[in-house]
């Protein structure tokens, strides 16, 4: 069953950010995973606040995401997206 990555980021210092694109685009590419959704307007048509930017990748499957998420070569982009934002990050199993 496939899974999602999902993720509601808000870029705080984006030239300390840009250098975590190719990295963390290439971990995903390496790990199986593809881009569904890639930071493009949000028409937010419930609830709030206003979404700054939303990542939906698609994997196999939640353990393909968990292994992408937990891989060293994630692991070395993360702090540069932690460092530079805040986010909310989860893994959704769906169909």
């Amino acid at each position: 069953m496939p899974a999602y990555f999902v993720a509601e980021v808000d870029v705080t210092n984006p030239a300390g950010y840009e250098p975590y694109r190719p990295l963390a685009a290439a971990s995903i590419a390496q790990y199986g995973g593809r881009f569904l959704v890639r930071g493009g307007k949000a028409d937010l048509i419930e609830g709030g606040p206003e979404p700054k930017r939303i990542v939906i990748i698609e994997f196999a499957d939640a353990a393909a995401a968990r292994r992408w998420y937990n891989s060293p070569e994630y692991q070395r982009a993360l702090p540069i997206r932690q460092a530079n934002s805040q986010a909310r990050a989860f893994i959704i199993e769906g169909g």
